[in-house]
């Protein structure tokens, strides 16, 4: 009969504990593929409008204020640096399941309000608005697929989320074009692409109505009852060291996550690391990624005035190379390590900006394509870990907050570089503005180099970080 707290958190540090050294079976697979999804959803979004803010900017009530362009167009990076850490928050400490469809449910309410704005305020309000959602989904989502999916497979699927934008940024990309050749006006053609967002939304939503909480969500919670079921169809294991019934576990606070991942040096290190490569991938996509399509214009390489087709189809080109990019990445990280792929990746990027600005600056659109389509390469395996390495050091009972957490850095730099990105062009030029924001890049490099440790097939064991050997025994 358990009598104490310090019973149940033990009876609840050892199932978890067996759950994450399982290998799984298709269900919990299956599940990992729906999370990591969601990022189709926030790639269409974030893309879209930086495809059609040239119609937003020409129609009636907006206007082109660099500030407001940039806050237009950041203000979801802000909402969702504010929802990731709420949306970890609330799951650890009420399920998974309830923050995934409530995010779904405000999120094709809010897409489908953005077609309706008059002006560029009302657009930054809703755009605001609809970053809550999509932070919290993704914090959410990655705790998810950390606790449904096996070792080593589960690094892989998180490492997956770049790939999975690429796929959403060429999909935004065709749609617009494809609304383009239709000849419709500018101004409805703009409210359109913003509030598709709805459908493949609606479509997960559907699908996550029959997916259920992780066993280690439901463990770490008392509901053991519950968490034996999912346990057994997730991974053949009933965790028959648990009661058959449940209790309240009190939830430990913010400050104890921050505590207990300062205890172990390879947790400490990981942690720090994934927290300068969120920032890094995202400040770098957002002074350069992001602003691709004016970049691209501006330079010449494609006006978007003249010939809006062939520069559409130079932005396609590019991220159907970093769909490829994407997919690569997750294949060699169990050959090279997550060292290994920050570090190419980061690298490649930082050499890319530095010849890109020259390539501006010179004024030579062919260099500039090669320079970005190379950037974007390096960034799609640069972005991969960070958010599987925040999400799998971090203890078992804080894996929604750890991603949360870990999801603040990449949205925060991501909102300060799309937003500081048009003041800053106009008032120092792309070249220089391309040089400055390279040394985020660098920054990142430098951080996988020297702060983290190689934590490719580590699993929590009392508490601690060890690495698993081939046979899947723990290793000294």
């Amino acid at each position: 009969m358990v009598t104490s707290e310090a019973e149940l958190r033990d009876l609840s540090d050892q199932a978890a504990h067996r759950i994450m050294n399982k290998q799984g079976t298709a269900s919990g697979r299956r599940a990992g593929w729906m999370m990591i999804s969601t990022i189709l959803i926030e790639a269409w979004d974030l893309y879209a409008i930086a495809f059609v803010m040239l119609f937003v900017q020409k129609s009636a009530g907006f206007g082109t204020n660099p500030w407001l362009v940039g806050l237009a167009s950041a203000a979801v990076q802000l909402g969702a640096l504010l929802g990731c850490f709420a949306g970890g928050w609330v799951a650890d400490r009420f399920g998974r399941k309830k923050v995934f469809i409530t995010t779904m449910i405000m999120f094709i309410v809010l897409a489908l309000a953005q077609g309706f704005a008059q002006n560029f305020w009302q657009l930054i309000i809703i755009r605001f608005l609809l970053g809550f959602p999509l932070g919290s989904d993704i914090s959410s989502g990655y705790a998810y697929i950390m606790e449904a999916m096996p070792r080593g497979k589960r690094e892989v699927m998180g490492n997956r989320w770049q790939a999975m934008f690429a796929i959403g940024e060429v999909v935004a990309i065709l749609v617009v074009l494809g609304l383009y050749l239709t000849g419709m006006d500018h101004d409805v053609l703009w409210r359109i692409a913003l509030a598709l967002g709805a459908v493949p939304a609606l479509t997960l939503l559907l699908g996550r109505l029959t997916i259920t909480d992780t066993a280690l969500s439901l463990v770490q919670r008392g509901k053991f009852r519950q968490a034996k079921q999912v346990s057994m169809k997730m991974f053949g294991d009933s965790l028959d060291m648990l009661p058959d019934q449940d209790f309240k576990i009190k939830r430990p606070s913010t400050m104890a996550f921050l505590r207990d991942l300062w205890k172990d040096p390879i947790r400490r290190r990981a942690s720090i690391f994934g927290w300068i490569s969120n920032a890094a991938q995202g400040g770098e996509w957002g002074a350069f990624g992001f602003y691709l399509p004016s970049i691209l214009a501006v330079a010449g390489a494609a006006k978007a005035s003249e010939n809006f087709i062939g520069y559409s189809l130079s932005n396609a080109i590019i991220y159907s190379l970093a769909i490829v990019s994407g997919v690569v990445g997750p294949m060699i990280t169990p050959r090279i390590g997550h060292r290994g792929i920050a570090q190419w990746g980061f690298g490649m990027a930082f050499v890319s900006l530095l010849v890109a600005a020259f390539a501006v600056w010179a004024n030579q659109p062919w260099l500039l394509l090669i320079s970005a389509a190379a950037m974007i390469w390096g960034h799609y395996w640069d972005a991969s870990n960070g958010m599987t390495v925040t999400s799998m050091v971090a203890p078992t009972r804080y894996k929604g907050t750890a991603s949360g957490f870990g999801y603040m850095f990449v949205k925060l730099a991501a909102f300060s570089t799309i937003f500081v990105f048009p003041a800053m062009k106009d008032a120092i030029g792309i070249p220089l503005t391309v040089l400055i924001m390279s040394s985020i890049s660098l920054a990142g490099f430098l951080a996988a180099r020297y702060i983290l440790p190689e934590v490719y097939g580590y699993v929590e064991s009392e508490g601690q970080l060890v690495k698993e050997n081939a046979a899947g025994t723990a290793a000294a």
